[in-house]
């Protein structure tokens, strides 16, 4: 289902708490949220849709990819950049690594651990932050 995105910086600003296979129904409405504003977004969080837990989703060209509970467990290539969030207004300056070690479950409570480089890297580290309660 498609929720509507939250805009108050105070929820945003609270950490999310592990998920577990009873919330799998939020990673499924993130999904469908994400998919109905890839327009203007790759990435998405569960705070951004009114729940405090740790799901991601990210665009992988038309598919949206969930990870439940995502960990980074080692970074390299730091670099600056800027960026926007569909839940606030305009661009700030961040620090960003350019290749992400990490953990995370799949739609099925599997444990993966992989590497991501580039832009899907950044995606994943902008949506880790929200799920750590840090605003963009």
């Amino acid at each position: 289902m498609i929720r509507e995105i939250v805009h108050d910086p105070i929820f945003l600003a609270q950490p999310s708490a592990p998920a577990t296979e009873e919330d799998l129904p939020i990673a499924a409405d993130l999904i469908d949220t994400l998919k109905a504003n890839m327009d203007r977004c790759v990435g998405m969080a569960a705070n951004m849709i009114g729940k405090k837990k740790r799901i991601i989703v990210m665009a992988k060209g038309p598919i949206a990819v969930a990870m439940i509970n995502p960990v980074i467990l080692s970074a390299s290539g730091e670099y600056e950049t800027e960026e926007g969030c569909l839940s606030l207004e305009g661009v700030r300056k961040t620090k960003r690594y350019r290749s992400i070690r990490l953990k995370w479950q799949d739609m099925q409570m599997k444990e993966h651990i992989g590497t991501l480089d580039g832009f899907q890297a950044q995606i994943v580290q902008h949506e880790i932050d929200h799920c750590d309660g840090k605003l963009i």
